[in-house]
């Protein structure tokens, strides 16, 4: 009985020093748990494992794709090639294969190994594109242009089929065959400023002087560090056949708009005020005045600070504040002077037509600081307004006192296509109005509580409101987001690109609100794999945020081709000179797909750059659309010539997918659905 008891204590002690083996799905989840938690070597590690065990397909794309993104091409292309060997048949295996040759700078073997995929499937942009580049790297200029012009009329990566080609051109000094391919690729994608500067060059050696000049004004407001573009500029002005244009400005308003108050329900209390700056520059401070000129809709009265009235007039009529030898002044159309202290505030009389709301215009309102569209023009607005003093700047302040709704309706066509569907607008709605309420007072130090830029929420007044808009406002009022009792961050991005990612891994802060959530409508995205962001981003798919209606398709899908010397000037103007680029390597990606961490390399040393405004703001001229991305090193002679981005979405991609909403809106969602997919632990209430 003891030697029993004895042996079966050894066999226990056993089984708990010598597990059983892990089954596969165990060991493909240890694998892609490596790679998520950013440990892409050890994965690629437990994937060639793998691969070598049982010839797993998907361990060996997994595989194929890390060991590509760790600057590994030789090493993709070994397993790539025993992939292939197992998986002869197999499209996806066979255009991944492909594409590491490709990384390689084998060529001829990616050109054959293209020729494998069956008739059909060469339907697609894209194997025109990864056919052209092979023959490019093959010195064929001639069957790249061929396919490049295929690439185009399948229709898929517009931007980058165009973009090649206009090299491909240039490069035979065809400047107007180039000019016009480089001008699709930005009617594609206004922000691949890589294709504008090319088509900037083109016009210029075209002799098109006038349009190169513009072109090149463009650049520089983007990528204002641009000495090139500099140095193009002055070349090209004595040549501008007419003066350079000036901004114009707006037309000025003369006449009150008929605004239809904003009526509250029976029962529901009246909202409270908030002020907002007006005019302010582009980090929300109040931009330097003298003079403030108004014209109310209706009679008024001008109350101090104290509230003691001081003045009072028609509608229609136009008063100045102004500032004489610091001493600040209220002017009547007639002329009289009425001194004042600290500030005044425009009051409009309780109208007889309720349904009607007071307005008033404001003369050379600052519009687009720190924009090349920048200009000052006269805008209306509801509620009151007040003029501070402000004594130790000596500048007059004009603010826009608007009760939170009333608020709301001049922003949300600023910062949503009116006509995206209107339960999506309803949705912006909640989170405009879910944003003033957090924020309110960021800006007291100036005497207002919001600005009416980009810092806070840009905001147009009457000027700016639409009627879809107004509609969205009027069956949200009060609406707000919280979490815990209070109002969220509620944080969006233009599009998502079909997965918005935490705040976290954004590099900002843990919130529990701001987690991943997908926008794929056929991908499921519970069986994420590392290697399908690849396809994820270079073909079309079905997600509520590829939306393309009244937005841009570059918006979800678009691709930039930065060359090494471009990145090399980037990197050594905003970081440190590391001589030239050798490779870019993701370091950690976010399940969402976005990038976190990625090593720059360069012959004399290396640049790790974090966060995702970092990121976008470090690789290409001006900025990536987002961090959701992948990269591919181009090679001709062997050299590292450019590196081509395939990436998707616009903005950083927390919180609110616009393009998403619109998507989900017009598959039928309401804005309290659409609200709780993008922030699942939030809860919409009613401000008291």
């Amino acid at each position: 009985m003891k030697r029993i008891l004895l042996l079966g204590l050894l066999v226990c002690m056993a089984t708990a020093a010598f597990p059983a083996a892990y089954t596969l799905p165990e060991r493909m989840q240890e694998a892609s748990d490596l790679y998520f938690s950013y440990h892409p070597l050890a994965a690629l590690e437990k994937y060639i494992a793998i691969t070598k065990e049982n010839g797993n397909r998907t361990a060996f794309l997994n595989a194929i794709f890390i060991a590509m993104e760790q600057n590994k091409p030789k090493e993709a292309v070994d397993i790539a090639l025993e992939a292939h060997r197992l998986y002869p048949h197999d499209n996806e295996v066979v255009e991944m294969t492909a594409e590491a040759l490709l990384a390689d700078g084998q060529y001829a073997a990616a050109e054959r190994m293209l020729s494998f995929l069956p008739e059909n499937n060469q339907t697609a942009g894209f194997f025109y594109i990864n056919l052209a580049r092979a023959q490019l790297g093959l010195n064929e200029p001639d069957l790249a242009a061929y396919n490049l012009q295929q690439a185009v009329k399948a229709g898929s990566h517009l931007g980058l089929a165009n973009f090649l080609l206009g090299q491909v051109y240039e490069e035979q000094q065809q400047f107007k065959e180039a000019a016009a391919a480089y001008k699709k690729a930005l009617d594609y994608d206004h922000q691949f400023i890589e294709a504008r500067i090319h088509y900037a060059r083109m016009l210029e050696k075209s002799n098109d002087y006038n349009e190169a000049y513009r072109q090149y004004k463009m650049i520089l407001a983007a990528d204002k560090k641009n000495t090139h573009v500099e140095q193009a500029l002055s070349r090209v002005k004595p040549h501008l056949t007419k003066p350079e244009k000036e901004l114009v400005p707006a037309a000025a308003l003369t006449e009150h708009t008929d605004v239809q108050a904003l009526l509250l329900p029976p029962g529901m209390d009246a909202p409270q005020e908030i002020k907002i700056g007006l005019g302010t520059s582009s980090n929300g401070k109040p931009s330097p005045r003298k003079e403030v000129t108004f014209s109310p809709s209706h009679t008024f009265t001008v109350q101090n600070a104290q509230g003691k009235q001081i003045a009072a007039g028609q509608a229609g009529e136009t008063w100045q504040a102004v500032l004489e030898n610091k001493q600040p002044y209220l002017i009547s159309p007639a002329g009289k002077k009425i001194p004042f202290q600290k500030s005044i505030t425009l009051v409009p009389a309780v109208s007889e037509n309720p349904t009607q709301a007071p307005t008033f215009i404001l003369k050379h309102v600052l519009s687009g600081p720190g924009m090349t569209w920048a200009s000052f023009g006269d805008k209306e607005y509801r509620g009151k307004l007040q003029i501070l003093h402000a004594s130790g700047s000596n500048m007059l302040i004009p603010i826009n006192v608007v009760t939170l709704d009333e608020y709301v309706q001049g922003i949300i066509a600023s910062e949503m296509p009116s006509g995206f569907p209107q339960q999506a607008l309803r949705a912006q709605a909640v989170l405009a109005r879910t944003y003033a309420l957090k924020h309110l007072g960021k800006h007291k130090a100036y005497g207002y509580d919001l600005c009416d830029v980009q810092n806070c929420q840009v905001y147009g007044g009457v000027t700016a409101e639409t009627e879809a808009g107004n509609t969205a406002v009027e069956n949200t009022l009060g609406e707000v987001l919280e979490y815990k009792n209070k109002p969220i961050e509620s944080v969006f991005s233009a599009n998502c690109g079909g997965a918005t990612q935490s705040a976290k891994d954004a590099g900002w802060y843990e919130t529990p609100y701001l987690q991943t959530v997908s926008d794929y409508k056929e991908f499921d995205f519970s069986t994420l794999e590392p290697y399908h962001f690849q396809a994820l981003l270079q073909y079309p798919s079905a997600a509520y945020s590829n939306y393309n209606k009244h937005v841009s398709l570059a918006a979800f899908r678009w691709a930039r081709v930065v060359s090494e010397k471009e990145l090399r000037e980037v990197i050594k103007n905003q970081k440190k000179d590391i001589g030239p680029i050798t490779a870019l390597i993701p370091q950690e990606r976010s399940r969402a797909g976005y990038v976190t961490k990625l090593l720059v390399k360069g012959t004399k040393g290396s640049v790790t750059l974090n966060k995702e405004n970092v990121i976008r703001n470090n690789l290409s001229l001006g900025m990536l659309r987002s961090s959701y991305f992948i990269v591919q090193p181009n090679y001709q002679n062997r050299q590292l010539k450019y590196f081509v981005f395939y990436g998707g979405g616009w903005g950083h991609g927390v919180g609110f997918c616009q393009t998403g909403a619109a998507g989900r809106a017009d598959a039928g969602q309401d804005y309290k659905t659409i609200l709780h997919h993008y922030f699942p632990l939030a809860e919409l209430k009613t401000v008291e």
